[in-house]
């Protein structure tokens, strides 16, 4: 018997991996999970992993998808991409294949435009040495992840636009299938996200397509419960799959491809600048039919959903990473009364923007509470009416020098992992304490669905009659 996973070998979808012991721990890095999604793959559903000879040593990360440069850039560091790219990583404290440990899914953010899995901020080594294992999926992104087009729905025949979400679903799939191996529980599975990565949770506790692949849900920052948006509708993300269609003919048209086969035969950097010229997020989950099959909202008010148990929130001031330089008093009732229509007086009444500094503030707040806060609110409320899985609510309000009006988009993620001083001046006493204890919360919701127990604050579940949240600061 091998001391650890690391020095074993196993065998898996695909063929035989073995890992490197890192820190205290067996780490399996850049294990393929699907067919790479090149040529006649490209805008296809995942397909099955192809097998390899020999032993795999999963010893180094792949590459990320291609992205957006400028998301890539919010990295810091210089992010290698590449068309195949749908590899997963396993990082597990396990010494044996029988431990069955409680199994985090981490699934990135960005935008729906880039993301990696290998984000030293979200690096869950301190994660999984608190007893559990720790998975990061990669997932198409950009157009070549939510690309729709006719002939794409035509060929799929279950609409189109929602690859990378299939991706995802394809990581869960495998981890059903082997995560046994590394001494994980395929029983415990917790999927996570922040931000793009928060909405993907969110729509996953919503598509059909997912439904018994996660026990709990986990989404910092991202919820998708507003109507699909038909043309400039302020606040609504996820396109009708007409609409999107319509706008892919359109993209690809203009970089000289009338038909698919043109389009499967023009270089990943051709399609990667253009959409480069497009402002984020252009390209986003679809409503197909199949995996997004129709509006969030009234799926949740109709019982149609993956009943969970969900530790979800927001942040304090996270429309500050979205400002925009040069809004004023008449810009933004400009802005307000095209996207809001007859709504837009209740918006303009809520919102002060009586100077051009109240404003630029009300724009920043307005995108917070329609990106972010209010999806999550609605899913609160809808999973504590409609479901058995309680709702567990967090507010992430931490002020610093960086940050002084409070927390930032993104802000909590150092203090859930326990990655402090990457983001913001170094730690100090109260952060460190704040991290043991937001890493303690959420391990215990992955490990047992509640967030609560020995040593920790109470944290009440959410109901429609109190509303209660925990706040973070």
């Amino acid at each position: 018997m091998p001391e650890t996973l690391a020095s074993a070998v196993i065998l898996i979808t695909g063929g035989l991996v073995q890992g490197v012991a890192a820190d205290g721990l067996s780490s399996f890095k850049g294990i393929p999970f699907a067919a790479p999604p090149v040529g006649e793959l490209r805008w296809k559903a995942p397909q099955p992993v192809r097998p390899w000879k020999g032993v795999r040593k999963a010893d180094s990360f792949a590459p990320a998808c291609p992205q957006s440069a400028e998301i890539a850039a919010m990295t810091g560091a210089k992010v290698d991409t590449s068309e195949d790219c749908l590899y997963l990583n396993v990082l597990t404290p396990a010494k044996s294949a029988d431990e069955r440990l409680p199994v985090i899914v981490w699934i990135y953010g960005g935008g729906f435009a880039g993301g990696l899995t290998n984000f030293p901020l979200t690096d869950a080594t301190k994660l999984a040495k608190q007893g559990v294992v720790a998975v990061s999926v990669a997932y198409r992104v950009g157009p070549l992840g939510f690309l729709a087009h006719p002939e794409l729905s035509r060929e799929s025949g279950k609409g189109s636009g929602t690859f990378g979400l299939q991706d995802q679903i394809a990581g869960l799939r495998w981890v059903r299938d082997n995560i046994a191996k590394f001494g994980g529980d395929p029983g415990q599975v917790t999927i996570f996200g922040e931000s793009a990565g928060g909405v993907s949770v969110s729509m996953l506790a919503a598509s059909p397509a997912a439904k018994g692949l996660f026990q709990r849900a986990i989404s910092d920052s991202g919820g998708s419960f507003a109507p699909p948006k038909l043309a400039k509708e302020g606040g609504q993300f996820v396109w009708s799959l007409s609409v999107a269609e319509a706008f892919g003919r359109r993209f690809l048209e203009s970089l000289g491809a009338t038909n698919l086969r043109a389009a499967r035969e023009l270089d990943v950097e051709t399609i990667q600048k253009a959409a480069d010229l497009h402002q984020i997020p252009t390209f986003w989950p679809v409503l197909d039919g199949d995996v997004i099959a129709g509006d969030q909202y009234e799926a949740y008010l109709a019982g149609r959903f993956n009943d969970t148990a969900v530790l979800i929130g927001t942040n304090s001031d996270e429309g500050a990473m979205f400002a925009r330089p040069g809004v004023t008093t008449e810009s933004w009732e400009e802005e307000v009364r095209a996207d809001y229509g007859a709504r837009a007086d209740a918006v303009l009444g809520a919102y002060p923007h009586a100077t051009d500094a109240e404003a630029a503030k009300s724009s920043q707040n307005l995108f917070r509470d329609t990106a972010f806060a209010w999806g999550t609110w609605a899913w609160a409320r809808l999973q504590a009416r409609k479901g058995k899985g309680k709702a567990f609510v967090f507010y992430f309000d931490h002020h610093t020098p960086e940050s002084p009006e409070g927390a930032n988009h993104g802000a909590e993620l150092g203090y859930v992992f326990g990655n402090l001083g990457l983001w913001g001046g170094p730690p100090g006493p109260n952060d460190l304490a704040m991290s043991d204890l937001m890493s303690r919360q959420w391990l215990q919701f992955a490990k047992t669905g509640d967030p609560n127990g020995p040593g920790l604050p109470h944290w009440p579940a959410f109901d429609e009659s109190t509303q209660s949240a925990m706040i973070l600061d």
